[in-house]
């Protein structure tokens, strides 16, 4: 793992710095202590990191999961009691990996993925410009369409644009053009721009231009909104004494388990669907062990749980920016979260000086990466049944959730699937007989025949002529529903009164009952 050191380390810090606005915005966004949200992102970089199959996976505390925890938060009352369904969640999620439950992945078709990581993409572009303008009400992390400030994704749009910061658009404008200079131009001329990746440089100049803002150097300032907000410790003992510990004795409490067994349900779906995304961006075409993931993934809520942090997930966002930024191993999402550690301990002070503009142009080019306008055509040129499966993804996923958006793409995944099993229930050929010049239609049926396919074989012995001879042959059959044999039986009956005679090949042997 150390020979992966060279491309892990420079990633490392990419998401590093990804992931500290995240992880705090979704803290708040959640109603719970921002450390919160730190410590997820530690726990998840660290323990799940070195737990975890996933080489370029990381986790960390996820914003599809917020709504569910503030409402949790309320209804139980208590963070020590929210903590407790964490906890039993993890373990839930142990017993789901033990079981085998990871298989569930592989049942998201590749177009529905795809739309997944685009929507995703588009999404990131939408929530990041209002913080690249310096509109910063919203915090960060906040994936929904309906925002925790009141706004949508669009409406946000038009507020930035109307109330946007000079100093803002500055710092994001030299940030875009470093990063596009980083990426078309500098990268390709020598490898030190390859090792010092050119999210870093945005980050360290940002401070920079803070700094001569506050000093009067420029012309400009920053609000407090506008830079990131990291809680600050005195010293060591006020570090610790951020970790909060679970009330186990709402053991008791059948609410505590409910809300426990969705939270591992959703952070199970949540991470599954990530893990097939990561492994389509991965280069090399890695296969990420889902159930180990599932148990990497308790375990971690477990731990985050037990000393005070959010639910943890698989997180896309953090994923893509470690395999966009050059991640080759799991050291790179480790190394995040012994970062995460470090800094809160050190540097906090240093950290709350990172403009929310600079961070925003990095996902931006994130998001752009994820989004490209060539996967459209890519989509589109393999058909409807591939096409529209991940445009309606896409689309759901702007405008309602990441959940809802997988659901309804599935749905459209499904229908094709049904209606290409309707289609292909059978095929029909005809045949002149030699002896007598008659034609016999041979309808040969698929291997699988369900109930779906009842319409289309109806229909096709409706329209075999009176007179006629058919074989129906199931030869190379394995599966025929009983309500399609019923269909074969009740046309042998009333075949005699059209004169059709019926010859079946290997039918009987086949009938499911």
């Amino acid at each position: 793992m150390l020979k992966q050191l060279k491309p892990d380390l420079p990633a490392s810090i990419v998401v590093f710095f990804v992931a500290l606005p995240l992880c705090l915005g979704i803290a708040l966004a959640s109603g719970a202590p921002l450390f919160s949200g730190i410590i997820a992102g530690i726990v998840g970089g660290i323990v799940v990191g070195i737990a975890s199959g996933s080489t370029l996976g990381v986790s960390g505390p996820a914003a599809g999961l917020a709504v569910i925890v503030a409402s949790a938060i309320t209804s139980l009352g208590s963070w020590p009691i929210f903590l407790t369904t964490v906890v039993l969640a993890g373990l839930i999620q142990l017993v789901m990996g033990f079981a085998k439950a990871g298989f569930i992945a592989y049942f998201f078709p590749s177009s529905v993925i795809k739309g997944m990581l685009t929507g995703i993409g588009l999404l990131i572009i939408l929530k990041q410009i209002p913080h690249a303008l310096g509109y910063d009400k919203d915090v960060e992390g906040d994936f929904e369409f309906f925002q925790f400030d009141g706004e949508n994704s669009f409406s946000s749009l038009i507020s930035a644009f109307e109330a946007f910061s000079s100093s803002a658009v500055l710092i994001s404008v030299i940030s875009l053009f470093i990063l596009i200079l980083w990426e078309t131009f500098l990268a390709k001329k020598h490898k030190v721009f390859q090792v010092l990746q050119g999210p870093i440089i945005v980050v360290v100049l940002g401070i920079l231009l803070n700094i001569a803002f506050q000093n009067g150097y420029l012309n400009f300032s920053l609000a407090p909104d506008q830079v990131v907000n990291l809680p600050v410790p005195n010293g060591f003992g006020d570090f610790i004494n951020q970790f909060t510990f679970p009330d186990m004795s709402a053991l008791g409490n059948i609410q505590v388990w409910k809300i426990a067994l969705v939270i591992a349900i959703v952070a199970s779906l949540e991470t599954l669907l990530c893990v097939e995304a990561t492994d389509k961006l991965d280069p090399e075409k890695r296969v990420t062990p889902t159930n180990r993931e599932l148990k990497a993934q308790g375990l971690g809520n477990i731990v985050s749980g037990l000393i005070g942090g959010l639910p943890i997930t698989q997180v896309i966002v953090r994923s893509s920016a470690n395999i966009a930024f050059g991640g080759k191993s799991k050291l790179s999402a480790i190394l995040h979260g012994v970062f995460l550690f470090i800094s809160v301990l050190t540097i906090a002070k240093w950290l709350n000086m990172i403009p929310l503009a600079s961070l925003a142009t990095i996902l931006l080019v994130i998001g752009y990466k994820l989004a490209k306008p060539a996967l459209f055509k890519q989509m589109f040129r393999l058909g409807s049944d591939q096409f529209i499966p991940f445009v309606a993804t896409v689309i759901s996923i702007l405008l309602t959730d990441l959940l809802i958006g997988i659901t309804i793409g599935m749905l459209f995944a499904i229908f094709y699937t049904l209606y290409h099993s309707y289609l292909n229930s059978h095929y029909m050929k005809d045949i002149i007989s030699s002896e007598h010049g008659q034609c016999i239609h041979h309808l040969v049926l698929a291997e699988e025949v369900s109930f779906f396919n009842k319409a289309n074989i109806l229909n096709a012995l409706n329209n075999i002529p009176r007179g006629s001879k058919v074989i129906i042959d199931a030869s190379k059959t394995k599966s025929i529903d009983y309500d399609v044999i019923e269909i074969i039986k009740n046309f042998e009956q009333n075949a005699k009164n059209k004169n059709i005679t019926i010859e079946t090949i290997n039918l009987i042997d086949r009938v499911n009952v």
